[in-house]
C-alpha cells in the first residue's frame, strides 16, 4: 500500500522548523539567525531533482536562512510566511499542474495537518507532534533536521523504482 502512494509522488514539499532543521532557532550577538541543516537531507533533495522529481518548501516562518537553503539546494518553489499553508498548497498545485496523489508533503506542527490530511503521501518526522503523527501515512525514524527528510526522500525513490539506478551510480 506504502508503495502504491509512493510510485505516483512527482513533487515533495517540506516544512521548516522541526522538519528540514530539528527546530532551534540561534540568535547570534548581532540578532541574525542561524539554522542547521542536515547535509544527507541535502543530498536526498538533490538525489530527488535528479531524477525528475521537483522539491518546494511551504513554511510558516520568514527567514533569509530558508532562502540560502533554498538557492543552495536549486529549490524554486518557497512559499514563507505561510501561515494557511492550505493556500500556498493551492497555488502549489496550479503553478504545477499537480493533483494531490502525486505531491507528498513533510510537517511536524498543528499547521500542516491541512496540507498532510490533502497529499498522496504525508510523512512526520519522529518528533513531531502526536496530533500530527497521527494524520500521517508515514513517520520517520529519524527527528526533525536529523535524517526525517532523507528517508523520506530515499523512500520516494524506492517506490518509484529509481533506487538501483542510484546504488548503481554510486557502486553500493
Amino acid at each position: 500500500m506504502m508503495n502504491d502512494k509512493l510510485k505516483h509522488i512527482r513533487l515533495l514539499l517540506l516544512d521548516v522548523d522541526g522538519v528540514m532543521t530539528d527546530g532551534s532557532i540561534i540568535y547570534d550577538g548581532s540578532g541574525l539567525e542561524t539554522k542547521c541543516f542536515n547535509v544527507r537531507d541535502g543530498h536526498g533533495i538533490k538525489m530527488l531533482q535528479r531524477h525528475g522529481i521537483e522539491v518546494g518548501i511551504i513554511t510558516g516562518r520568514t527567514s533569509i536562512v530558508v532562502d540560502i537553503r533554498a538557492k543552495e539546494l536549486g529549490i524554486s518553489l518557497v512559499y514563507q510566511g505561510a501561515l494557511k499553508k492550505l493556500e500556498s498548497y493551492t497555488d502549489v498545485k496550479e503553478k504545477t499542474g499537480l493533483d494531490d496523489s502525486q505531491i507528498a508533503y513533510m510537517g511536524d506542527d498543528v499547521i500542516d495537518v491541512p496540507v498532510l490530511r490533502r497529499v498522496g503521501f504525508a510523512a512526520v518526522p519522529l518528533d513531531g507532534l502526536p496530533e500530527v503523527r497521527a494524520v500521517a501515512h508515514y513517520v520517520s525514524a529519524c527527528g526533525g533536521g536529523r535524517g526525517a527528510v532523507r528517508e523520506v526522500c530515499d523512500m520516494i525513490l524506492k517506490g518509484r523504482g529509481m533506487w538501483d539506478e542510484i546504488a548503481e551510480r554510486y557502486e553500493l
